[in-house]
């Protein structure tokens, strides 16, 4: 009896340890952590590859892509750091589209 009691709680802790180990894996590799949005400037850094100023629909990419012509205001084909600036932001809970 007490052999199986044995067994049954060292099974109980291992466990527990497995599960522990798991969560704590999850939480250091960032994908289950918010981000900060990036700043403008963070965004035309790395998306405005040619460097013009602006951005095409060819150099944007994520959720700025699924909003472009609602974004691009003066409809010219590209989006300006003002137009992004006054672009409305999605409320916090929003769904992502589908992509």
């Amino acid at each position: 009896m007490y052999n199986k009691t044995l067994k049954l709680g060292l099974l109980i802790i291992v466990i527990g340890l497995c599960a522990s180990c798991k969560l704590n894996g999850q939480n250091d590799n960032g994908k289950h952590q918010r981000k900060e949005r990036p700043s403008i400037e963070e965004l035309f850094e790395h998306m405005d590859t040619n460097e013009d100023g602006k951005l095409s629909k060819e150099e944007i990419k994520g959720p700025l892509k699924n909003g472009f012509d609602k974004i691009d205001t003066n409809e010219d084909g590209f989006l300006s750091k003002k137009e992004i600036e006054d672009a409305p932001k999605p409320e916090r809970g929003q769904a992502r589209p589908q992509r």
